[in-house]
């Protein structure tokens, strides 16, 4: 099984789009150095940021070979598994090992809101499918289905999931899972504006979005909590939140987007059914990052 260190700053990328609305395939190679360049981890692609429910079958593959390709400095490469069905769900992710994957970002069933049972049958039978290690994807807000840290603690007897990103929003299931588990899977905070409070919980790790315009912020932030220097760390995340605070909401993508292109990093072009933000939508967001700016630390 692939050695893969379960630490750091993973980014969930966007996908950028042409005028045309193909994926913009430069676009994402000067935004893939534009990440590695801040010292980032790993990377995540297809996720919920990455607009992966608009993608067609052909076009995730082709993402995950083109990223596998790609110079990524020796960095982890993820690719995110939200399928509807059990064999979409194995077909990708053997296809996906074959193409270059280093592992998977795995979510329970997309649309129907599983029961336990076949919750965590979906989670092992996918797993099956391939050799490469697993990040568990708990997100109950969102898509409805909720991975419990009792759950999480079952699913600990295959080896082949070793992490969990942990989305419910409430950080009482960071301790209650290493309650069960101890170390035994690496625990990353999966919601932006919660991620100080996760890292003192303990931990290891952040899939984060504002980092598509912030990275160098980003990978402060973790390295400040990982040393143990918490008053910086705290600083250095009451500058950040309000701008943190646009991972949340269901035009979570839009507002990322829009301050990747806001920040002359990437573009605000979103897949339909996705529009981009209203004028209205789109000030709140400029104000938030002309704040920003004003103050910006030096990091």
């Amino acid at each position: 099984m692939t050695d893969l260190q379960w630490r750091g700053v993973f980014p969930a990328l966007t996908t950028k789009f042409t005028a045309t609305d193909e994926i913009d395939w430069p676009a994402m190679e000067k935004h893939l150095a534009f990440q590695l360049d801040a010292g980032v981890h790993g990377l995540i692609i297809l996720g919920s940021l990455g607009e992966t429910s608009t993608l067609s079958g052909a076009e995730k593959l082709e993402m995950v070979k083109f990223f596998a390709r790609a110079d990524r400095r020796e960095r982890p490469l993820l690719a995110c598994i939200a399928e509807s069905s059990t064999r979409d769900a194995k077909e990708f992710a053997a296809a996906a090992e074959d193409a270059g994957a280093d592992g998977f970002m795995l979510l329970p069933p997309m649309r129907y809101p599983s029961d336990q049972r076949e919750t965590i049958t979906f989670l092992q039978d996918v797993a099956s499918a391939t050799s490469l290690p697993i990040m568990l994807y708990n997100n109950p807000i969102a898509y409805g289905t909720d991975i419990t840290p009792d759950d999480i603690a079952r699913l600990a007897d295959n080896p082949k999931f070793q992490a969990v990103k942990e989305s419910a929003a409430d950080t009482r299931r960071i301790p209650e899972i290493r309650q069960r588990l101890g170390d035994r899977l690496a625990i990353f905070c999966g919601v932006d504006d919660l991620a100080f409070e996760c890292f003192t919980l303990g931990a290891v790790g952040w899939v984060a979005g504002l980092v598509a315009g912030f990275p160098r912020e980003t990978v402060r932030l973790w390295e400040l909590a990982d040393e143990g220097r918490w008053n910086e760390a705290r600083e250095l995340y009451e500058w950040f939140l309000p701008l943190l605070h646009l991972d949340i909401g269901p035009k979570f993508v839009q507002q990322i987007k829009l301050v990747e292109a806001l920040m002359g990093v990437g573009s605000a072009r979103v897949r339909a059914p996705r529009l981009q933000l209203t004028e209205k939508e789109a000030s709140a967001v400029e104000r938030i990052l002309a704040d920003a700016l004003e103050n910006r630390p030096r990091v």
